[in-house]
């Protein structure tokens, strides 16, 4: 019996934002495990320079992702959609063991399947080093700025 993660496409604007707000939530949750279900068995990732096939795939990496990146926090905004595709554009704070800390900017392109799995992921990240004083994302996003945009800068 497949797996089912609704909203489902085609997506309308509505479902979109609810599909990019469940991923935040998933993410923000540093839980690996977690995360992985809302992927396909069989899901394919681009991070960056890095390839990722499969959720044991998909649990290696943010496992090994976020023992690197302490305290991780992160924002997604709702970029584009299109039936079963959605494009987002994120930032995301967190630091490193030795204590400094950083702000990651990216965009991610979304493919889903019929049962509302993320089948594709594509990522692309750049990082710039802050300072604490320049932190602004501190822990989940409170549930009053869902649908609120992020900041550019």
């Amino acid at each position: 019996m497949p797996e089912h993660r609704p909203p489902y496409p085609p997506f309308t604007r509505e479902t979109a934002l609810q599909k990019v707000q469940a991923a935040e939530d998933a993410w923000n949750t540093r839980d690996p495990q977690r995360v992985a279900l809302a992927y396909t068995p069989d899901s394919t990732w681009r991070n960056r320079d890095t390839f990722v096939s499969g959720r044991e795939e998909i649990v290696a990496f943010l496992t090994q992702k976020w023992e690197r990146e302490r305290d991780y926090a992160l924002r997604k905004s709702l970029w584009s959609f299109h039936e079963n595709r959605i494009a987002v554009r994120f930032q995301y704070e967190w630091r490193e063991v030795e204590g400094q800390w950083w702000r990651s900017y990216g965009n991610e392109l979304w493919q889903f399947d019929e049962c509302g799995l993320m089948r594709r992921r594509e990522a692309s990240i750049n990082d710039i080093a802050i300072t604490e004083a320049d932190r602004r994302i501190h822990g989940p996003r409170p549930s009053d700025e869902y649908g609120i945009d992020i900041p550019l800068q």
